[in-house]
């Protein structure tokens, strides 16, 4: 990684442990323990690790939507301490307003802030055009497929013009063919449009094919358990014989649980 970018995200000693009571004691159930993380401004890192380990509470941690136990986040030299607009989220579940169009569920966020109606039509405009939606603009959610329905999300979460996108396995819903556009798809979006992304998946050949670098998680409680540069050029191809060692080097390393490497 490039020394010289500066650093958007930075996690440090991050833990979070849920407490749930019942009639005989307070139970305890530790999730993230001791993680550490830096991010570079406009690197696509991706998180990956075991089903259940913790992927999308670390993610929650980071966007603001769950409150640390102990330890620190910082996104662009700012403390994390709730939601904010400096954060992009895209979920699994497209999560859209069904009642909005594609323009109106879109430009959401401007429109919360204030900004001018000329000046978030525009900006939406850009991002429905970069997502491929062109001409969709007065189309509801229910008319359109899930992969579609997903490029909304995306263009609504850069029509934000956050910091840094989160992304928590945005096509984990969606069938295997559309699945592979899509990854096509934000690869095509993130060269046009720069942007941090944090994104979650449990698919490894998914993390390989869109990561600048990917973090392999342990099992729950969870911490960072190994990294990997991706340095394959893109557009990467699925059948390499470099993308397949890789692939089965991470499968190996998740598949080893949480002992040491």
């Amino acid at each position: 990684m490039d020394s010289e970018r500066k650093v958007m995200v930075r996690v440090k000693n991050l833990c979070k442990t849920f407490h749930a009571k019942n009639r005989k004691q307070d139970e305890k159930n530790e999730v993230v323990r001791d993680f550490n993380l830096e991010v570079k401004e406009n690197e696509f890192l991706v998180i990956f690790g075991p089903g259940q380990c913790g992927k999308t509470t670390l993610l929650n941690l980071m966007c603001g939507l769950v409150e640390p136990s102990s330890g620190e986040i910082e996104v662009n030299k700012k403390r994390v301490d709730g939601p904010s607009s400096d954060r992009g989220m895209v979920y699994q579940t497209t999560a859209l307003f069904p009642w909005l169009t594609v323009m109106k569920n879109v430009s959401f966020g401007p429109r919360m802030q204030g900004v001018k109606k000329a000046e978030w039509k525009k900006r939406a405009q850009h991002y429905i055009d970069l997502v491929g939606l062109t001409n969709f603009e007065n189309t509801f959610p229910v008319k359109l497929s899930g992969g579609m329905q997903q490029r909304v999300g995306i263009a609504r979460a850069y029509c934000n013009n956050p910091d840094v996108i989160f992304m928590d396995e945005p096509f984990g819903h969606l069938d295997a063919q559309t699945r592979y556009l899509m990854e096509e798809e934000i690869d095509r979006i993130c060269s046009k449009e720069k942007r941090t992304v944090i994104f979650v998946t449990n698919n490894v050949e998914e993390a390989i094919y869109l990561a600048d670098r990917i973090v392999v998680l342990t099992e729950m409680p969870t911490t960072v358990k190994k990294e990997y540069i991706i340095d394959i050029p893109k557009p990467r191809d699925y059948t390499s014989e470099k993308f397949l060692a890789l692939r089965d080097e991470i499968t190996q390393c998740v598949d080893g649980g949480k002992d040491d490497e």
